[in-house]
């Protein structure tokens, strides 16, 4: 069920839950098929009979295609080592997010860096700073759980405001000192669950200079905003001072990708270097000033926004923003009757092109020049 409390979502969550099997192999003949009625009507009744979850459902129709995919996995010839992939994905996936929906209110950042950050560098004091900032603004912090950026993203904002989401490594045995033993702290088997979890539970992205690691989160987390499959968050790279860290992956990415075509011009506005703690602090903060958070309605992109912005307001949106626009205009407009979260707030919305990420990101920032309608 979605709560009226639950800021995040995915953007664009499946309407038809039964994927395209076309090119997988026949499937081979057993004792009874599972998708017989049969077996589809007792796997409805054990959903029930558990769950309380009537047959109508979505809810229920997703939990049915597990279990579904599930029972085809021996069929299939699945071998040992790929079924226990599968089941200990699960197993982390589920317990993760059980951990995180106990904190539904409180606003979330991710923060990624180097392990390898002694803590008399200026990279960790930093992280230090800027996480005791978000959390006196009220943000708790998630990071993985050694040492370095890791441990400086928890030691800023303290073990009560921290989440530790650890990867088991033969060389990281131990979660740091601030992080251990919470409750909090929560143990990942694969990175691909682990990466799952830092950027569907954060509002933010905050990114310290590091190596390969945080090199593959920085693309991965740009690659998914940019292409639609993730929300849009705000990130921010940040470094100690005296340290040209990012200004020069800066100047690569525009060097090398921009002006070789390989991205857009509006694709820089996906991510903002910033100098000092206290600068990235208020540029998270600022894009939440107006906005609040979006999805989609069949074609419709709806942003719902904290507060009405004037009718002058939304005329300039529609100018400064039409090729975003696929059919229609861009109107302010209450919730759709598909939505059953954060009701009471309004929403600007309009048929989406589906196409220039890039721009959508501008078009919040331009939203969050906009404050209250008057009266």
């Amino acid at each position: 069920m979605t709560s009226d409390r639950q800021q995040r979502q995915e953007l664009d969550p499946p309407t038809d839950v039964l994927a395209d099997e076309s090119a997988a192999p026949p499937e081979q003949p057993t004792q009874l098929r599972v998708d017989d009625p049969t077996v589809q009507g007792r796997i409805s009744e054990l959903i029930e009979d558990v769950t309380g979850s009537g047959r109508q459902s979505f809810e229920h129709r997703l939990v049915r295609d597990l279990v579904t995919a599930g029972l085809k996995l021996i069929p299939d010839g699945r071998d040992t080592g790929e079924l226990k992939l599968m089941a200990l994905a699960m197993k982390e996936l589920r317990y993760a997010y059980r951990v995180f929906a106990q904190y539904p209110d409180q606003k979330k950042i991710t923060i990624f860096g180097s392990a390898r950050t002694p803590e008399d560098h200026p990279d960790y004091t930093a992280a230090v700073e800027f996480s005791r900032l978000m959390a006196e603004k009220g943000w708790m912090s998630i990071t993985g759980a050694g040492d370095g950026i890791m441990k400086a993203g928890h030691e800023g904002p303290g073990r009560e405001a921290s989440f530790g989401v650890a990867i088991r490594l033969p060389f990281e045995t131990t979660a740091n000192e601030v992080i251990e033993g919470d409750k909090k702290l929560i143990n990942f088997r694969y990175f691909f669950t682990r990466k799952l979890m830092f950027l569907s539970q954060c509002d933010a992205v905050a990114l310290f200079p590091g190596g390969f690691g945080t090199m593959d989160e920085a693309f991965e987390v740009l690659t998914l905003i940019q292409t639609g499959k993730s929300s849009m968050v705000p990130i921010v790279l940040l470094e100690g001072e005296g340290i040209p860290y990012w200004d020069l992956w800066d100047d690569f990415v525009k060097d090398r990708l921009l002006n070789n075509g390989m991205i857009s011009e509006e694709d820089l506005g996906l991510y903002r270097v910033c100098h000092t703690p206290a600068e990235a602090v208020e540029v998270v903060e600022r894009f939440y000033r107006t906005y609040h958070s979006s999805r989609y309605v069949r074609d419709d992109l709806v942003i719902r926004i904290n507060h009405p912005i004037s009718d002058e307001a939304v005329e300039r949106l529609n100018d400064e923003f039409a090729v975003l626009v696929k059919s229609g205009r861009i109107v302010l407009r209450g919730a759709y009757a598909e939505e059953d979260d954060h009701l009471d707030l309004p929403r600007l919305a309009f048929t989406h092109t589906r196409h220039k990420f890039g721009l959508v990101r501008r078009l919040i920032d331009r939203l969050n020049d906009f404050g209250p309608r008057e009266g």
